[in-house]
């Protein structure tokens, strides 16, 4: 089995890279390549999509990186593989995100990235550190992961979902912020989970284990 961290050169892969790495050997889960060629997107087993930064500037990247979304979304929508998008590789299945300009994102998960405005002004934006998730619905890549148990977030924008059915958890920041997003074979979090110690990595275990 293969797994394909795609590089369009929006983030640092080490630590997710190495946190792929880690759990596909405990768990026997095959080979982790970085790679930004669509060719090798295109025959892996699983996907994973992260992204740090702003969420028009991580899709115009990817973009620029001739055939390579077109490789993912044969290999998601076309052939059903699972998909992990992290934080802006979360944001951008989005149908579109407001952060600076209106950007059209993946419309795979209806919904709009807005900005954080939390209810008590007292809170700082961007929402950044440790937050207790709360599950929504049971999704398979939760597999022993409860209600306050705690991730990793940094973000100024969060996912508005269209359909509540698709927000698998979220965290309270004054207000609910979404953390998990999901549908058929596709799941993103908000969250870094490689950043977020034995929640983060029983997540990444349980999606290289997911057969939708």
């Amino acid at each position: 089995m293969l797994t394909a961290l795609v590089d369009y050169e929006s983030g640092n892969l080490h630590s997710a890279q190495k946190a792929f790495e880690r759990m596909a050997r405990e768990g026997g889960h095959g080979e982790v390549t970085v790679t930004s060629d669509p060719g090798v997107v295109a025959r892996a087993d699983r996907i994973v999509l992260p992204g740090d930064g702003a969420f028009p500037a991580c899709r115009a990247a990817l973009i620029r990186h001739a055939g390579l979304f077109e490789a993912i979304e044969e290999a998601v929508i076309g052939k059903g593989r699972p998909f992990l998008g992290i934080c802006i590789g979360m944001q951008m299945l989005a149908t579109r995100g407001l952060e600076f300009q209106p950007t059209e994102g993946f419309g795979w998960i209806p919904g709009e990235v807005t900005r954080i405005t939390p209810a008590d002004p007292a809170l700082k934006v961007p929402h950044m550190g440790w937050n207790d998730l709360v599950i929504d619905r049971p999704h398979p890549v939760l597999a022993g992961v409860a209600s306050g148990d705690h991730a990793y977030f940094v973000h100024s924008y969060h996912f508005r979902v269209a359909e509540p059915q698709h927000r698998i958890a979220h965290v309270d920041y004054a207000g609910p912020i979404t953390a998990i997003v999901g549908r058929d074979n596709i799941i993103g979090t908000q969250f870094h989970p490689e950043k977020s110690q034995a929640v983060g990595l029983r997540i990444i275990a349980n999606f290289l284990a997911w057969a939708p």
